[in-house]
């Protein structure tokens, strides 16, 4: 299977290190990654690609994760997709709710394993391919 078929993914965060271990963790399991340091910059990318999934990290400068994800959702795009927010102010289990929170439907603690997280996103875009709709 290739990159493109396993989904295209934007990872937006402040953090290098963090940034280069999901990365190397998406690219691992065959998705097309984007990267970008900050909010601002992950709209840009957004307006300028494709994606399946967009992980943002809560606290960036320049712009945030809530407010990146909000602009990247007033930007047109069919299928819309999946909005991920990283935190590290919570450290319970990733939870999703019905409809977006602080612009998005899934909320995972910033602790959690670049590997759980991969597992994660697997799940909710076979959930999305399949129809079952939420996320």
């Amino acid at each position: 299977m290739t990159a493109e078929s396993r989904g295209r993914i934007l990872l937006v965060d402040d953090d290098k290190f963090f940034l280069k271990v999901m990365s190397d963790a998406f690219t691992g399991a065959d998705f097309a990654v984007v990267t970008a340091e900050d909010g601002l910059c992950g709209v840009e990318a957004y307006a300028a690609g494709d994606f399946d999934v967009v992980i943002l990290d809560l606290i960036m400068p320049r712009m945030g994760g809530v407010s990146a994800s909000l602009e990247m959702g007033r930007l047109a795009r069919e299928p819309e997709p999946i909005f991920i927010l990283l935190t590290s102010m919570f450290q319970g289990a990733p939870h999703e709710h019905p409809i977006p929170e602080m612009g998005a439907k899934v909320h995972i603690p910033k602790s959690t394993s670049p590997l759980d997280i991969v597992i994660i996103v697997e799940q909710l875009l076979e959930r999305k391919r399949r129809g079952a709709g939420a996320a």
